[in-house]
């Protein structure tokens, strides 16, 4: 009974925190156990009244009272209320109160003040960065010095700087970083990393882009962990060198704790081998088993302490991740359970320890590594079992191979597909394959790690024998994150679609009726997500002119056939056109127009298109000298892809199946087009008088819709008077707005209403209200 309760209120509390997503979700849980409780209660009296009259002994424990559910009730409530509590908000003398507004006229320059808290990494951009806990803010005007005796703010700041400004920085050094604050803005584009929310989890309101850093604290570092981490990467990558070190450090002490390249990090991550290289249940099932089995002969105590000591080591090393604050407490109960020689109940102890981990920070409920980790042990819990069993005809190893991955897969791929939208397609078979390469490396490199905390180079020479078994995992995953259809993109699936699914999968859990028909279950499944992306696919028209700085990024969708105009900016393809074209479920691009609106020599964002997604017509309007070598790279990636590439003169009509297109200028480029009836015109670097000339020439139409830069709107829509008029920039002079306003133009800014969406039924809608709608509504 008391075991049963627990369960209950747990759980409650657990739900409470998810039930912060809906409005008054608290009032909502305590409805509902209320509901539940006069339902059981009835029940509980009816068969008191049965088994009064059989004059059998009430066996009705099992049914917990009306009093646990009244219980668990309020408990989800406190459980939104709590919640609130405990989201970050930014001080009173909060060092993002301080942020320059972002119509100023020049860039400001100033002295930030500060600890730093965390060890410098490197970014995708290869710039330095690392938290600073800030104390002081000085101006700087006209390059000549701090101005004043330095404000005294608060708060963190997420700091970049070039990377030998950051090179030597450790935490606990006193610093003075000259540069630029900013506050993080929201996501513009559908798909797109949510930074700001991202930092506001951190507790973090502002970032700072820093020029120079200077070190004010010359003193010897203090002792941390940080100095263990960094003593075992580098005997680590002594011998094994760049890759393969940091990856056997990174398979020991998680990724978050170590500085893996974004190349290896992407490739494990494409291939679904994202969870060996987060620390967690594995390398504490490995520590403990080894701890455990060097000390059979030894006293319960004694193994107890050892292990709860090499628990909380790894823990403080590997830096209180939540998957890893997981599965140590999974392992104390282990540990707990060995004392009192009972048989450690998993699903109990998971239980415990999500609620555990809640209570000290019910934000994680939020956090997706938090999510999957909780979600890949459940089913390594409750599906591995029945999955070996129907695999008996195997033999038990490789029945074990099978069913582990297969199990966590089964549990997370749903929130995967709801927040990702893709399926690594060979991500079991490569589990398969990999796992003995894992075992070995883990293993290998837990004993490196161990002996170069004692002896640095001694520790090198054993991470030296992991040089073949890490090259050749290394060359596996490259293997399949290169074969054809290593991933395919659904798209996002909907929150009902998300519930529909765990539905049937704890009813395959649960209950015996669907245990025997879990292919039925599956099949459901299989068509929750399917039918609507079949049917999106072939229904769906929309025109998405995405936030790309100053560049005309526009998505085409037409019943399943994509047509993509400009890649934009180098990183615009990585970070903002593949993410939109995933969440869609993108599997392909049919046509691609090169319109010579890029900056010279950053047309590589091509290529980051091309690397993960094929086009098939690619047309080239700017084949110039200048970027004639990027051009010969695009054809023979196209060769690979079996793609047509075509080289177009200006003047001459590109014609897909929704859009006519033609450059008519390409040193001032301007670029038009019929779509379903409607003229666009996209215009670039001009002079007023030659678009003025063009119009009254007959050289160009007045367009319906037009994109242009903010600098030239004004002269534009005066000019051109369309119905509609999309620009980059986000602080334009609100004068000239008003003016614009006055007549029939409608105006839209990349810059602060996000990506632009036109479909025939709802017209343009502006990303960032669309979603702020959503949101409120939820």
């Amino acid at each position: 009974m008391i075991q049963t309760s627990g369960v209950i209120i747990c759980l409650s509390y657990i739900l409470g925190l998810l039930f912060t997503a809906i409005p008054w979700g608290g009032i909502w849980i305590l409805l509902l156990s209320v509901v539940i409780a006069v339902f059981l209660q009835r029940r509980r009296l009816t068969l008191q009244k049965v088994l009064a009259k059989s004059k059998t002994a009430p066996q009705l424990s099992n049914i917990p009272h009306f009093r646990v559910w009244l219980i668990a009730g309020v408990v989800g409530l406190l459980a939104t209320l709590y919640f609130p509590l405990r989201v970050p908000q930014a001080g009173v003398n909060d060092i993002s109160k301080f942020v320059p507004p972002e119509n100023s006229n020049q860039e400001q320059l100033l002295i930030v003040r500060g600890e730093v808290i965390s060890t410098p990494r490197l970014t995708r951009s290869q710039k330095g960065q690392f938290w600073l806990e800030a104390t002081k803010l000085d101006e700087v005007k006209n390059d000549q010095g701090p101005v004043g005796l330095g404000k005294g703010v608060t708060g963190k700041l997420y700091v970049t700087v070039p990377i030998l400004q950051a090179t030597g920085l450790y935490p606990g050094q006193e610093v003075a970083i000259t540069g630029i604050l900013y506050k993080p803005k929201p996501p513009f584009n559908p798909g797109a990393f949510d930074f700001q929310k991202y930092l506001q989890q951190e507790g973090v309101f502002a970032g700072l882009v820093g020029r120079l850093v200077n070190v004010l604290d010359e003193e010897q570092p203090s002792w941390g962990w940080w100095q263990i981490r960094e003593r075992i990467v580098r005997s680590q990558v002594k011998l094994l060198g760049i890759p393969a070190g940091p990856l056997v450090s990174a398979m020991v002490l998680g990724s978050k704790a170590v500085d893996l390249p974004y190349d290896i990090r992407d490739t494990f991550v494409q291939a679904g081998l994202a969870h060996a290289l987060a620390a967690s249940g594995f390398q504490t099932s490995l520590i403990l088993g080894v701890i455990l089995g060097l000390t059979k002969g030894f006293k319960t105590s004694t193994q107890i302490t050892l292990g709860s000591l090499a628990l909380l080591i790894f823990l403080c090393l590997t830096g209180f991740q939540p998957a890893v604050l997981r599965a140590v407490i999974m392992g104390f109960a282990a540990l707990i359970a060995l004392g009192l020689k009972r048989q450690v109940k998993q699903l109990g102890s998971l239980l415990l320890a999500a609620t555990i981990l809640l209570l000290f920070n019910p934000l994680w409920i939020w956090d997706l590594g938090f999510q999957l980790s909780f979600l890949a042990t459940l089913g390594l819990i409750v599906t591995v079992p029945p999955l070996t069993q129907r695999l008996e005809w195997l033999p038990p190893a490789i029945a074990s191979l099978i069913a582990v991955p297969l199990a966590a897969m089964i549990w997370t791929l749903p929130l995967q597909l709801f927040v990702f939208g893709v399926v690594p397609t060979y991500s079991i078979l490569i589990n398969i394959i990999s796992t003995p390469l894992i075992s070995v490396i883990s293993i290998g490199g837990i004993i490196s790690a161990v002996v170069a905390l004692i002896v640095p180079d001694a520790g090198s020479t054993v991470a030296g024998v992991l040089n073949y078994p890490s090259d050749w995992l290394i060359k596996l995953v490259e293997f399949f994150s290169h074969l054809p259809g290593n991933s395919y993109a659904v798209g996002k699936i909907g929150i009902w679609q998300l519930f529909a699914i765990y539905g049937l999968i704890i009813l395959v859990w649960l209950i015996n009726w669907w245990q025997k028909r879990w292919w039925f279950a599956f099949f459901m499944a299989f068509g929750l997500v399917l039918i609507p992306v079949w049917y999106s696919a072939n229904t769906l028209f929309r025109i998405t002119v995405l936030a790309a700085d100053d560049q005309p990024v526009i998505v085409m969708q037409n019943q399943g056939k994509v047509t993509l105009i400009n890649s934009g900016d180098e990183g615009t393809g990585r970070f903002t056109i593949l993410p939109f074209l995933q969440q869609q479920g993108v599997n392909k691009i049919d046509w691609a127009i090169a319109s010579g609106f890029q900056n010279k020599g950053n047309s590589n964002s091509w290529l980051e298109v091309m690397q993960t997604l094929p086009i098939k017509f690619f047309y080239d309007y700017a084949p110039t000298s200048e970027n004639l070598l990027i051009s010969q790279v695009i054809q023979q990636e196209l060769q690979k892809q079996k793609g047509v590439y075509q080289a177009l003169p200006v003047g001459q009509t590109v014609t897909t199946d929704v859009i006519v297109a033609q450059l008519i200028n390409q040193e001032s480029p301007i670029l038009q087009m019929q779509i379903q009836g409607k003229s666009w015109l996209i215009v670039g670097d001009f002079k007023s008088t030659e678009v003025r000339q063009l119009v009254q020439t007959g050289g160009i139409p007045r367009p319906q819709v037009l994109w242009c830069s903010g600098e030239s709107l004004k002269e534009l829509v005066a000019t051109l008077q369309p119905q509609v008029a999309i620009a980059t920039s986000a602080t334009i002079d609100q004068k000239a707005v008003s003016e614009i306003s006055q007549g029939q133009t409608k105006l839209y800014f990349t810059g602060k209403d996000g990506a632009i969406q036109w479909t025939p039924q709802r017209e343009f809608e502006p990303f960032i209200q669309t979603t702020e709608n959503k949101t409120s509504v939820l």
